[in-house]
């Protein structure tokens, strides 16, 4: 019931928007549509049970633990592949596969059915998966794989965890306008998915963060141009942002597209570095929404801080924010107007697990 009402004002909220807009309403009234809707979400979002995704329950204690070893007289298997392989393809249980020290040069996907899978390295800094494929790659069928397809590594079933890894692209970064380079690490279309002390590398689309509720904790990614993409619902906590640009480079590609969609991206206690001139997102999506709270941004990140994708009716519809951020970086004298310094009450929906549902399905994972 709590749902119906709940869509049924965002659909009264669009069919406002859309009419306004036929009426040539000014820029200022269509901008206070956007405000009151968006206050309205934030008094939703303050109740402990405000998802519209399906309930999580995870699973955390395991029935079955794999051991990957480079020598086959210490552990199970000596390929991610086949320790993969061995999982019934319809898991219902927590299986936990350790992954000794070592680069494993593999591309891996997760398929849709088995759940509740743990990927557990021996440290981010020894346990290494790598492949090399871009956009542009031809794949089995002969077709490029586009960006969905160049993942390195690929998580399709939820309630996955990875711990104390790192997952890298080896694609050597694009020069300025080349097509089909991107190149992802990590591609993660499923819901209920946690990353703990793991590294992401790449250049173009590092982390192709799909959809779903997904959390990560301490973990380093590193990226030149929309290295954290896609329409997930997801929140990175004490994570090191590291941008490799040339010249110009981008930190997110939010993808909302709808005032229905719960998802957008926040950043709590995190910290952003690296070279050339950063913009802190790009808005993919025509209702694009990023949040950084309690970051040190170094001086790499633009004036204007955030673009509008070359589409300026989306500076009425997305949501940018920044609260309570130290460093260079953070400097809202050249800031975009549509972007804003979030008051306590604004910023209070983006920076605790509830933005996630954490409190259902990760307490006994932190």
């Amino acid at each position: 019931m709590e749902y119906s009402s709940t869509a049924m004002g965002l659909k009264l909220f669009i069919i406002i928007l859309f009419f306004s807009s036929a009426y040539s309403h000014s820029y200022s009234n269509s901008f206070k549509i956007a405000e009151e809707g968006y206050l309205n979400w934030i008094r939703r979002m303050n109740f402990r049970n405000h998802s519209l995704f399906v309930e999580a329950k995870n699973k955390f204690e395991p029935c079955r633990i794999i051991k990957v070893h480079k020598n086959p007289k210490y552990g199970d298997f000596t390929t991610m592949h086949k320790a993969i392989n061995s999982i019934p393809v319809v898991n219902l249980c927590r299986v936990v596969i350790s992954v000794s020290a070592g680069t494993y040069r593999e591309k891996i996907e997760i398929p849709a059915t088995m759940a509740y899978v743990t990927l557990e390295g021996a440290g981010a800094d020894k346990t290494i998966i790598r492949w090399d494929d871009t956009a542009g790659c031809k794949g089995p069928n002969g077709q490029p794989l586009g960006t969905y397809g160049s993942a390195t590594f690929a998580v399709n079933a939820p309630y996955f965890v990875a711990k104390n890894i790192t997952f890298k692209n080896k694609a050597p970064s694009p020069a300025a306008g080349a097509t089909g380079k991107q190149a992802v690490a990590v591609r993660i279309s499923a819901d209920t998915a946690a990353f703990i002390n793991c590294m992401f590398v790449g250049a173009q689309d590092t982390l192709y963060d799909h959809k779903g509720r997904h959390y990560f904790k301490n973990c380093y990614i590193q990226g030149s141009v929309d290295f954290v993409f896609g329409d997930g619902l997801s929140l990175y906590e004490g994570c090191h942002l590291h941008a490799k640009a040339n010249k110009y480079g981008a930190l997110t590609a939010q993808k909302r597209e709808s005032m229905l969609e719960e998802t957008g991206f926040s950043f709590v206690n995190c910290k952003v570095t690296g070279s050339g001139a950063l913009y802190l997102g790009r808005a993919w999506g025509t209702f694009s929404r990023v949040v950084f709270a309690y970051t040190f941004m170094d001086k790499i990140i633009t004036p204007r801080g955030w673009y509008n994708w070359g589409d300026k009716k989306r500076e009425m519809t997305v949501f940018y924010g920044q609260f309570n951020c130290s460093g260079p970086g953070t400097d809202h004298t050249g800031r975009v107007s549509w972007a804003r310094e979030l008051s306590q009450q604004e910023a209070e929906p983006f920076i605790s697990l509830s933005f996630i549902d954490g409190h259902k399905w990760l307490t006994d994972l932190r």
